[in-house]
């Protein structure tokens, strides 16, 4: 754990020792406090800055981020209460000498949309992932890494799994030969997931220059962590270093993004809204409607190009 990680965990266990002590919080409050506290703190270390460090717009572009993951209103506005109880611990404690979370509007009535990156800045990320997985005159670790992250990128724009979901993917994922795998997501449901050829072949690479472990492996992406598999930190951080060298703004993309580039470019291009919900594991359809604005793009495009009353006078 980086330094702002310990300093963020030693300031959330303060917090919650005064909580308990002084306003008599129950236990699952509590939990809930550090669930929500721990989830900014992780988010935060992956843009560069920490809970004790971050400004008003860091506050908001993880509120953008909870938006994104589908998270409602409700749950958004829980988020930056408990955000808000934090800071002005931090505030009378003297920790810091402002509260980042003043300027903020509560009511976030409405999601904003998500990042989205277009096909061909996709096209470029994907081509300089896997012209790095090719270079085989590098040296072994070196080899690894990159045919690991051409198979994370590949996997994450051919599927749209949320990055947890990702990192944590089982080594049986490369034992099977069926185009579709199952993915464990939220509250352990499970649902079917196809997967395209380039991100076999993407997978099928990663899997030649792949340690094989003595008890033959629990994680498709293994790591020397806590969990065992890579963490979404990790991945974050490679992912940002990847866009950098395919010419693209390392703040404009993130996991999230890519998920929500699978998503989008499927409406774009003719997918039904129920079918996009079934495949992002959305439980509601509520959720999901977040990419309508694709579909009314679409609609106006196909009227436009296509209607009578829409062409012009020679047509």
């Amino acid at each position: 754990m980086s330094s702002a990680g310990r300093r963020d965990g030693a300031d959330i266990e303060t917090f919650l020792e005064m909580m308990a002590a002084e306003r008599g919080a129950a236990e699952n409050t509590l939990s809930s406090y550090r669930r929500d506290l721990e989830d900014a703190s992780d988010f935060l270390s992956s843009t560069g800055t920490s809970l004790g460090a971050a400004a008003s717009a860091d506050i908001s572009a993880y509120l953008g981020d909870l938006a994104a993951r589908g998270f409602a209103g409700s749950s958004q506005a829980r988020r930056l209460s408990s955000l808000r109880q934090f800071y002005r611990f931090l505030y009378a404690e003297g920790r810091r000498g402002d509260d980042p979370t003043g300027p903020i509007d509560s009511a976030r009535k409405s999601r904003p949309l998500p990042k989205v990156m277009s096909e061909e800045e996709v096209d470029r990320l994907l081509a300089t992932a896997a012209s790095e997985a090719a270079e085989t005159e590098r040296s072994a670790f070196a080899l690894a890494r990159a045919r690991r992250l051409h198979a994370l990128v590949e996997l994450l724009y051919a599927t749209g799994l949320r990055v947890s979901e990702l990192v944590g993917l089982p080594r049986s994922v490369l034992r099977s030969r069926a185009r579709m795998i199952v993915v464990k997501g939220k509250g352990g449901k499970e649902r079917m997931v196809p997967i395209g050829d380039k991100a076999r072949d993407a997978l099928a690479a990663f899997a030649s220059v792949l340690p094989p472990a003595a008890d033959g492996g629990t994680w498709l992406f293994p790591a020397l962590s806590e969990s065992g598999h890579l963490t979404r930190q990790a991945f974050a951080r490679d992912l940002k270093a990847l866009a950098a060298r395919a010419g693209i703004p390392a703040a404009k993309i993130s996991p999230h993004v890519l998920r929500h580039a699978f998503a989008s470019h499927l409406l774009q291009n003719g997918a039904d809204l129920r079918a996009v919900q079934e495949l992002l594991g959305h439980s509601d359809i509520s959720t999901t409607q977040i990419y309508t604005h694709v579909l009314e793009e679409r609609l106006v495009r196909l009227v436009s190009e296509h209607h009578p009353l829409s062409r012009g006078q020679d047509g």
